[in-house]
């Protein structure tokens, strides 16, 4: 039985915070050579991104990902819009799902597994501010808690 190994480049925190995750999906990432360097030293962003469908394949705007340091030559743009790799039922059903009142593709996480750049996908709903003060207040509390425990 072979034990998987992952190694997280970067995450969105504040995806989670903004939005009700509904459901999760690994997609896998078509990069140029100097973009894989950079994201295995480090150098990756999900700040702000976001994914789109067109015409039947997913896209991630928005993530940057650092200039590889030791490439002077041929270095890639930080912002550009990267393809996506899903199954082609995995499409669909997202097209469905997206088509419904306020959902969103929201880029989580992105690591390395087997050696191979992948990205997770949540399919999210906007949260509204009184969500999001509620969230503010349930983390204070389990803070508190700690600090409790902690002090005994």
């Amino acid at each position: 039985m072979k034990k998987e190994r992952r190694k997280i480049v970067t995450e969105n925190k504040k995806a989670r915070f903004n939005y009700f995750i509904i459901d999760e999906y690994e997609a896998g990432m078509v990069l140029l050579g100097t973009e894989v360097k950079s994201l295995r030293i480090g150098r990756g962003h999900l700040k702000d991104s976001y994914a789109r469908i067109r015409k039947g394949e997913v896209f991630v705007h928005q993530m940057h990902i650092g200039p590889y340091p030791f490439a002077y030559h041929e270095n890639h743009e930080p912002l550009r819009t990267r393809k996506l790799l899903l199954h082609k039922h995995e499409i669909k059903r997202l097209i469905g799902k997206i088509n419904e009142k306020g959902l969103a593709l929201i880029p989580l996480r992105i690591y390395f597994k087997e050696g191979k750049a992948k990205m997770s996908l949540g399919l999210a709903k906007g949260k509204r501010s009184y969500d999001k003060r509620e969230s503010i207040r349930r983390q204070d509390e389990k803070r508190d808690m700690e600090r409790e425990r902690k002090g005994m």
